[in-house]
Protein backbone atom coordinates (compact mmCIF):
# COMPACT_ATOMS: atom_id res chain seq x y z
CA UNK A 1 0.00 0.00 0.00
CA UNK A 2 1.05 3.58 -0.45
CA UNK A 3 2.72 4.85 2.73
CA UNK A 4 0.28 7.12 4.58
CA UNK A 5 2.88 9.91 4.62
CA UNK A 6 3.32 9.86 0.83
CA UNK A 7 1.47 12.23 -1.48
CA UNK A 8 1.07 11.72 -5.22
CA UNK A 9 0.75 14.72 -7.51
CA UNK A 10 -0.48 13.88 -11.02
CA UNK A 11 1.76 15.04 -13.85
CA UNK A 12 1.59 14.55 -17.65
CA UNK A 13 4.39 11.95 -17.45
CA UNK A 14 2.84 10.05 -14.49
CA UNK A 15 3.19 11.54 -11.00
CA UNK A 16 5.49 13.05 -8.43
CA UNK A 17 5.59 11.19 -5.14
CA UNK A 18 6.73 13.03 -2.03
CA UNK A 19 7.46 11.28 1.27
CA UNK A 20 6.83 13.69 4.15
CA UNK A 21 8.86 11.67 6.68
CA UNK A 22 12.14 11.19 4.81
CA UNK A 23 11.60 14.20 2.50
CA UNK A 24 12.34 12.18 -0.62
CA UNK A 25 10.88 12.98 -4.00
CA UNK A 26 10.30 10.24 -6.51
CA UNK A 27 9.18 10.44 -10.14
CA UNK A 28 6.66 7.82 -11.24
CA UNK A 29 7.40 8.04 -14.95
CA UNK A 30 4.44 6.13 -16.26
CA UNK A 31 0.69 6.62 -15.87
CA UNK A 32 0.48 2.82 -15.73
CA UNK A 33 2.83 2.74 -12.72
CA UNK A 34 0.73 5.39 -11.01
CA UNK A 35 -2.36 3.25 -11.58
CA UNK A 36 -0.58 0.21 -10.11
CA UNK A 37 0.58 2.14 -7.04
CA UNK A 38 -2.90 3.61 -6.48
CA UNK A 39 -4.54 0.17 -6.66
CA UNK A 40 -2.06 -1.82 -4.56
CA UNK A 41 -4.53 -2.49 -1.78
CA UNK A 42 -7.15 -3.83 -4.20
CA UNK A 43 -5.17 -6.94 -5.13
CA UNK A 44 -3.58 -9.98 -3.51
CA UNK A 45 -0.20 -9.81 -5.23
CA UNK A 46 1.70 -8.03 -8.01
CA UNK A 47 0.46 -10.40 -10.72
CA UNK A 48 -3.16 -9.71 -9.86
CA UNK A 49 -2.45 -5.99 -9.64
CA UNK A 50 -0.67 -5.90 -13.00
CA UNK A 51 -3.33 -8.04 -14.65
CA UNK A 52 -6.17 -5.90 -13.30
CA UNK A 53 -4.45 -2.80 -14.69
CA UNK A 54 -4.19 -4.48 -18.14
CA UNK A 55 -0.39 -4.41 -18.23
CA UNK A 56 1.29 -6.41 -20.95
CA UNK A 57 3.02 -9.37 -19.23
CA UNK A 58 6.22 -8.41 -21.07
CA UNK A 59 6.29 -5.24 -18.91
CA UNK A 60 5.68 -6.96 -15.57
CA UNK A 61 9.37 -7.38 -14.72
CA UNK A 62 10.07 -3.66 -15.07
CA UNK A 63 7.03 -2.80 -12.96
CA UNK A 64 8.12 -5.32 -10.32
CA UNK A 65 11.55 -3.65 -10.17
CA UNK A 66 9.85 -0.27 -9.79
CA UNK A 67 7.80 -1.64 -6.88
CA UNK A 68 10.99 -3.01 -5.31
CA UNK A 69 12.59 0.45 -5.54
CA UNK A 70 9.49 2.13 -4.09
CA UNK A 71 9.44 -0.37 -1.21
CA UNK A 72 13.16 0.11 -0.52
CA UNK A 73 12.62 3.85 -0.18
CA UNK A 74 9.45 3.31 1.91
CA UNK A 75 7.06 4.90 -0.58
CA UNK A 76 5.02 1.70 -0.46
CA UNK A 77 4.73 -0.54 2.58
CA UNK A 78 3.25 -3.98 3.30
CA UNK A 79 -0.29 -4.15 4.59
CA UNK A 80 -0.35 -5.23 8.22
CA UNK A 81 -1.93 -8.47 9.40
CA UNK A 82 -4.99 -6.69 10.83
CA UNK A 83 -5.73 -5.17 7.41
CA UNK A 84 -5.48 -8.62 5.83
CA UNK A 85 -7.91 -10.05 8.42
CA UNK A 86 -10.38 -7.28 7.58
CA UNK A 87 -10.38 -8.35 3.95
CA UNK A 88 -7.79 -5.94 2.61
CA UNK A 89 -4.70 -7.36 0.99
CA UNK A 90 -2.28 -5.40 -1.09
CA UNK A 91 0.04 -5.93 -4.00
CA UNK A 92 2.78 -5.58 -1.42
CA UNK A 93 1.68 -8.53 0.68
CA UNK A 94 3.18 -10.22 3.67
CA UNK A 95 3.61 -13.97 3.72
CA UNK A 96 4.48 -15.29 7.14
CA UNK A 97 7.45 -13.41 8.54
CA UNK A 98 8.86 -12.44 5.13
CA UNK A 99 7.58 -9.38 3.29
CA UNK A 100 7.02 -9.91 -0.42
CA UNK A 101 7.06 -7.22 -3.07
CA UNK A 102 7.84 -6.77 -6.73
CA UNK A 103 10.16 -9.30 -8.28
CA UNK A 104 9.87 -11.70 -5.31
CA UNK A 105 6.17 -12.19 -6.07
CA UNK A 106 6.36 -12.77 -9.82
Amino acid sequence: MLHPRVALRPEPFGALAYHYDNRRLNFLRSPDLVAVVRTLTDHRNPRACFDANDLDPARWQSFAKALDALAASQFIIPCDDQDARLGGSGCVASQGEQQKVGTECL
